[in-house]
């Protein structure tokens, strides 16, 4: 279920002359800032660059209804890259009216458009301060440049302020076994949040969950592995989860989140409104609700989940997470050279097709025993290549839509695809069947990372059994 209605464009951005008139009027200066010290200077949106060492810069905007902000910009910071130690990104810290609202970890010299929340706003005129955070930035990166500065603000009654009000804020990892501080600026970055809807028992309750995206995860499952079951090496967690009443109210005592070792636990931190702060402090992205990190992340979980659609499409509509994924992925040495699809080792995130599968399991509760793998046939090659490189833990063992990849050889187009088999693989056998109801994409990434279009989709019913293990879903010939 879908909760997100649009609504109205509720704010614009001033440009200089008519932002001295408000900021005279409010009793401002211009070129002050309540955020930092004197010298901020004040800009238009149209854009803005704050660098190592330079004066932090004031956008004004002017909010046109009391509700729940959402700042979207342009983010670049030349000579940055995710792929490059020590210069792998550029930090800028947000404030609005001089409150500390977000980090925004900038991991390209390429423009990204990214949503941040800042909270509960009045109607009326307010300063956004933009500051290059030099103690959290690696030494490479010099300076970041914002562009496209936009302000919307959510009324009260609106589906958009419900999520946005109980949506958690995450600080970042500060482990000592990790290296040095600050390590959200290098390594599994919480870089994207989206929500659900989920049903209540109660009549006229739901509840919301909101789930983070990182770049990777340095702990937990290893990143063939995570290819093979997830699809991608990035790490997708559910952070938290709330219950909220009919009219919008959360109901006490129902915050939950993601803690160490994947436990659900009870909220039980601190609050900023409806607000839960909470700490990534697991190698693995788990989470904690006692915070004493430095960097904050204010994501903006506007979008939403579609029903049907594995984690993984939030990816899909917000590309420019698969160039920081593979870039994670080189500069930690995690690449196999040269890529061979005929070892389990984790090869160019390029030559792998990229597949989202519909299945389930009878009995159901044989799913996590009886995987799902597939494979793909190429023109001219006998081979079967297979997602789970005929590991049988590597296979997709949860019913439902679920992402996987297949290894390639490299350069490998999509022209030279013949055949897309579903194959079913005992981790444990227990005469479980399978059916397979559709391929809802396949596609390979670009020479900069970029998804492809998707040039493969099946919908039918197909039952994998243990006599008949195998069935091709999708041919070229049709």
């Amino acid at each position: 279920m879908k909760v997100i209605r649009r609504s109205r464009h509720r704010s614009v951005a001033l440009g200089g002359g008519v932002a001295a008139v408000l900021l005279a009027a409010s009793g401002l200066a211009l070129g002050a800032s309540p955020a930092v010290a004197s010298g901020a200077q004040a800009h238009p949106a149209a854009g803005v660059t704050v660098s190592r060492g330079g004066a932090p810069r004031i956008v004004p905007v002017v909010v046109r209804q009391t509700g729940e902000a959402v700042v979207t910009l342009n983010s670049r910071a030349p000579g940055v890259s995710w792929g490059t130690a020590g210069s792998e990104s550029a930090v800028v810290s947000a404030y609005v009216d001089g409150r500390y609202a977000t980090d925004i970890v900038i991991p390209s010299d390429q423009p990204i458009s990214r949503s941040f929340s800042l909270g509960h706003l009045n109607r009326g005129l307010h300063l956004l301060t933009f500051r290059f955070a030099a103690d959290r930035s690696p030494k490479g990166a010099a300076r970041a440049q914002l562009s496209d500065v936009d302000v919307q603000s959510y009324g009260e009654n609106t589906d958009e302020a419900l999520v946005l009000r109980n949506a958690p804020v995450l600080y970042g990892r500060d482990l000592p076994e990790l290296g040095s501080a600050f390590q959200s600026s290098t390594t599994d970055s919480p870089l994207f949040e989206y929500h659900e809807i989920l049903p209540a028992t109660a009549p006229g309750h739901k509840v919301i969950q909101y789930t983070v995206i990182w770049t990777n995860e340095d702990g937990g499952t290893d990143s063939p592995a995570l290819m093979a079951r997830w699809g991608r090496t990035t790490d997708i967690e559910w952070a938290y989860r709330v219950e909220v009443d009919a009219k919008g109210e959360p109901v006490p005592g129902s915050g939950v989140y993601q803690a160490a070792n994947h436990q659900t636990l009870a909220f039980a931190g601190r609050l900023e409104g409806d607000r839960p702060r909470l700490e990534t402090c697991t190698s693995n992205n788990n989470l904690c609700d006692t915070v004493d990190d430095s960097m904050r992340f204010s994501l903006a979980p506007t979008q939403s989940l579609p029903a049907g659609q594995p984690r993984e499409h939030m990816m899909d509509v917000n590309p420019w997470l698969y160039p920081v994924m593979a870039q994670e992925m080189t500069r930690e040495g995690k690449i196999e050279s040269p890529s061979d699809p005929a070892t389990p080792e984790l090869g160019d995130q390029r030559a792998y097709l990229y597949l989202a599968v519909t299945h389930t399991a009878a009995p159901s509760a044989d799913a996590a025993d009886v995987g799902l793998s597939i494979g793909v046939r190429l023109k001219g090659d006998p081979t079967l290549y297979r997602s789970d490189h005929a590991i049988p833990t590597s296979s997709i063992t949860r019913e439902g839509a679920a992402a996987t990849t297949v290894e390639l050889p490299p350069g490998t187009q999509e022209s030279d695809v013949a055949e897309v088999v579903a194959l079913r693989t005992p981790v444990v056998e227990t005469g479980a069947s399978l059916t397979v109801t559709g391929v809802s994409r396949a596609f390979l990434l670009q020479q900069d990372y970029l998804p492809a279009d998707s040039f493969i989709t099946w919908t039918g019913s197909t039952t994998l059994t243990q006599q008949t293990p195998t069935a091709t879903l999708w041919s070229a010939t049709g």
